[in-house]
């Protein structure tokens, strides 16, 4: 006869960055490790962070980079481990991102909020 037993999984909450979760459109991605430092040995890329590069809607294969200037094409909607290189991630292209629940050290320049201008839409509010 079988032994039965409690199985434990451990697991993350994904960070919400959107500020409306149901009007919002993603898309599957790759985002390269290029220009991203290591934190204790890891290579996270935080939600919010603005990315782009390559157009990833004309080649479903291109590898988009950390891009937070006028080149971004859309944003993380969550982390994104890039530390043993290219990986897959969600990148958000039309929604409302609330910037109160985006990591401190995370700024999002003007060029880049300009870029996606139209598409995505950062909001506020002054605590």
């Amino acid at each position: 006869m079988a032994k039965m037993g409690v199985v434990v999984t451990k697991g993350r909450n994904h960070k919400q960055i959107l500020a409306n979760p149901t009007l919002f459109q993603a898309f599957g991605g790759q985002i390269s490790s290029e220009g991203v430092t290591a934190t204790n040995s890891k290579k996270i890329i935080p939600a919010g962070t603005p990315v782009g590069g390559q157009d990833f809607y004309e080649d479903e294969m291109a590898v988009l980079k950390v891009s937070n200037d006028e080149n971004a094409i859309g944003v993380l909607l969550h982390e994104c481990d890039v530390t043993e290189g290219t990986q897959n991630a969600t990148v958000l292209v039309f929604g409302f991102v609330n910037e109160n629940r985006l990591d401190t050290d995370l700024e999002i320049s003007a060029d880049a909020k300009t870029a996606l201008s139209g598409k995505v839409t950062f909001v506020k509010r002054n605590l």
